[in-house]
């Protein structure tokens, strides 16, 4: 076909060409998906001690920030905070503070006294360290 007009399209067989993919792209496509599952579904079925150790190390923290808090609060005004002579006694300083299925290993603290103190998960499992401060 030989175009008069400089605008006429060309609409030979080769132009008419059908969209779609090719059998070798869809194939290729699913063997991509199939490597990327075989790699990732292993990580997320193993990322539940993860997460549990991780939860357990942020109870951790929330105790050893609320133990320095009251130690603070104590030691300016003796009649506010609470009395720490046991890392057990750090749990129920807040409302909330030592979620269900979580406890604090027994140690006594004297006053002004800095110990490491153990939280454990209901597990058995997980467990994490905060520092207890005593003070009567």
């Amino acid at each position: 076909m030989v175009a008069n007009y400089p605008y006429q399209l060309n609409l030979s067989r080769k132009a008419c060409k059908t969209a779609g993919f090719t059998l070798i792209e869809v194939i290729a496509v699913v063997l991509l998906l199939g490597i990327l599952a075989a790699v990732a579904v292993p990580r997320f079925l193993d990322a539940n001690p993860e997460a549990t150790q991780a939860a357990t190390d942020s109870v951790a923290a929330a105790l050893s920030a609320a133990a320095a808090n009251n130690y603070g609060i104590r030691k300016a005004n003796a009649t506010k905070g609470s009395a720490v002579t046991n890392c057990t006694n750090i749990g129920t300083l807040s409302v909330g503070l030592l979620p269900a299925g979580y406890s604090i290993t027994s140690l006594a603290l004297s006053n002004n006294q800095v110990a490491s103190c153990t939280v454990t998960h209901s597990d058995g499992t997980t467990t994490a360290n905060f520092r207890g401060i005593g003070i009567s």
